[in-house]
């Protein structure tokens, strides 16, 4: 995708793109740039990378509403997670044996947005941390 990468930046001229492995984002304050890059975007990945853009992840919408991206929606000076991706997160851990790595990982995964109640309800679903002390004395 460093092809796509140095189209986006220097053919584009986009000053806002964002890209994580297949997923990307442009950002701007005129509508009509960003659907003109559409038809442009789906000829480049078609021509020179054999891919096709999903008719159904194509999405022009203003920044207030919400950016849903990686699995969280961005909003200005907030994220939330997308509730599918807290539903799939939340069955995973009652239908499963709660390995401490898992659940660390959750819990950091929450530390970058605005879930900190949701981080409270995956400790207490899981049950307390083991104990570093007996006592006075440590384990």
């Amino acid at each position: 995708m460093n092809e796509f990468d140095q189209f986006a930046k220097h053919e584009l001229k986009a000053k806002h793109y964002i890209r994580y492995a297949d997923d990307f984002v442009f950002l701007s304050r005129d509508k009509e740039w960003l659907e003109s890059l559409v038809p442009m975007i789906a000829e480049f990945l078609d021509a020179k990378l054999a891919l096709t853009l999903h008719p159904d992840k194509v999405y022009i919408k203003s920044f207030v509403s919400g950016v849903d991206f990686l699995g969280w929606v961005h909003f200005p000076g907030n994220c939330v997670l997308r509730t599918a991706t807290k539903r799939r997160m939340m069955r995973r851990l009652k239908n499963s044996r709660h390995e401490e790595k898992v659940v660390q990982s959750y819990i950091g995964l929450l530390s970058h947005g605005n879930a900190q109640m949701l981080a409270h309800a995956v400790k207490q679903l899981t049950g307390p941390a083991p104990s570093r002390f007996n006592g006075s004395r440590y384990i």
